[in-house]
């Protein structure tokens, strides 16, 4: 399961995601970002509850960073240290920007 509360200010928006992005959940993230992401300068997603990332929703951030990259930046907040080894084994945490 995947609770997604996000909060859209103009070009800004933030993203705070909790339980599983994985391949059940992933399309919920997808469809939740499509809605505005085109038009974002700067896209925020906190995963300070998130507690699982499967290649589904590793997926889903590289899709969104490409996207957010031409007219702006994406980055992560708040990543465990699980999900961040996660990230490191990948080679995503050479990719986005993770605070």
């Amino acid at each position: 399961m995947l609770n997604i509360n996000k909060n859209i200010e103009g070009n800004k928006a933030l993203y705070q995601l909790e339980g599983r992005l994985d391949t059940v959940t992933s399309p919920d993230l997808e469809n939740a970002l499509k809605e505005n992401i085109e038009s974002l300068e700067e896209l925020v997603l906190d995963f300070a509850n998130l507690e699982y990332i499967s290649s589904a929703g590793l997926r889903v951030l590289l899709a969104a960073h490409k996207i957010v990259s031409k007219n702006g930046q994406m980055k992560l907040t708040n990543v465990n240290s699980t999900i961040m080894e996660i990230f490191d084994v990948t080679g995503f945490s050479d990719i986005l920007t993770i605070e």
